[in-house]
């Protein structure tokens, strides 16, 4: 199969993309809005905030309608799927994720409009990401200053990094560059790591078995690392491939808790059941979620589903903001 022509974008000599593939987004809706469909009814109010205009970063907000004022909520980062090159923040499907999120747990969540390759690789995004989670840490240093939303509903002392797919590649890399920084008063509390977008040179049992899956194909999967990765670099560097030891492999044992899951029929599932074994061996506290069934991304697709992932992810933080107490 053709993978440009299956994500339906067009590649260019000088290595960019340009996506023939309408992404309908919908705007931050700040206010709470008359209930006019019962089906979808408003369940989070968000808003738009820049954290550096030069790079067009900025984060996508999301707080529950149903909040009181003065209760303090749990902060969770979202970094959004696409493999690095596609969606944004305000994607239909990463909006309606991130509302979800907030109003299920309940918490307070930024969703992070990151940088996309190629015209940007790696580690661009995890650089985008790194300075929305310091930017977090300046607003809770000069609560004078905080953003509103923030200092009213947000818990410092509780925030998580959580991704999907390439976002749960970045929630991963981010809570490995957190061990360097000083982000108090921020504490990450723990990692959320969602069917994560990771790979290597050696073909997993579950990329071969589905190598022509409808949702993510395997030579679609070659393409969008070949997109994000460095230049130069195949599909064991760092970025792609955490199964292999690696010098910072000393670090991963200081890690908060983590939940990882991936399901059945997903191309990803080898990888993250490797990568979860990893995690543990090192130390780290992992909680690990493999359904029998159900194919990558799902989770966006089917209301069920997606509500039993979400009680485990807030089964997740419940039981580390307990055992931090």
């Amino acid at each position: 199969m053709d993978p440009a022509q299956f994500l339906q974008v067009a590649l260019n000599p000088d290595g960019s993309v340009v996506s023939h593939k309408i992404e309908p987004t919908l705007p931050a809706v700040d206010t709470p809005q008359p209930n006019t469909d019962p089906e979808n009814p408003q369940l989070a109010l968000s808003k738009d905030v820049t954290v550096n205009p030069a790079k067009n970063l900025s984060i996508r907000m999301f707080r529950p309608i149903q909040a009181q004022s003065g209760t303090k909520l749990p902060i969770v980062f979202y970094y959004h799927g696409g493999c690095f090159v596609l969606y944004s923040a305000k994607s239909i499907v990463f909006h309606m994720a991130g509302q979800s999120i907030a109003f299920g747990l309940p918490a307070l969540v930024l969703s992070v409009d990151f940088r996309h390759a190629p015209e940007h690789r790696l580690p661009a995004a995890y650089d985008d990401c790194m300075e929305a989670l310091t930017w977090l840490r300046d607003q809770a240093r000069n609560v004078s200053r905080c953003d509103p939303w923030l200092r009213e509903y947000g818990d410092f002392s509780r925030c998580f990094l959580m991704g999907s797919s390439a976002g749960g590649n970045i929630a991963y890399h981010l809570g490995l560059r957190t061990l360097d920084v000083d982000l108090s008063p921020v504490q990450i509390e723990g990692l959320i790591i969602s069917m994560p977008y990771f790979g290597g040179v050696k073909r997993t049992e579950s990329e071969l078995r589905l190598v022509n899956d409808t949702v993510l194909p395997l030579a679609t999967s070659d393409l969008m690392w070949s997109l994000a990765l460095p230049e130069g670099a195949d599909r064991d560097h760092e970025y792609c491939n955490p199964c292999l030891p690696r010098p910072h492999d000393v670090k991963i044992g200081r890690m908060p808790r983590c939940y990882v899951d991936a399901n059945a029929d997903d191309p990803l599932v080898e990888k993250a059941k490797e990568f979860a074994e990893k995690l543990r061996s090192h130390g780290v506290h992992v909680v690990t979620r493999f359904p029998p069934d159900g194919y990558h991304a799902i989770e966006a697709f089917d209301r069920e589903r997606a509500m039993a992932t979400g009680q485990a992810i807030g089964q997740f933080i419940y039981t580390a903001a307990r055992s931090s107490l």
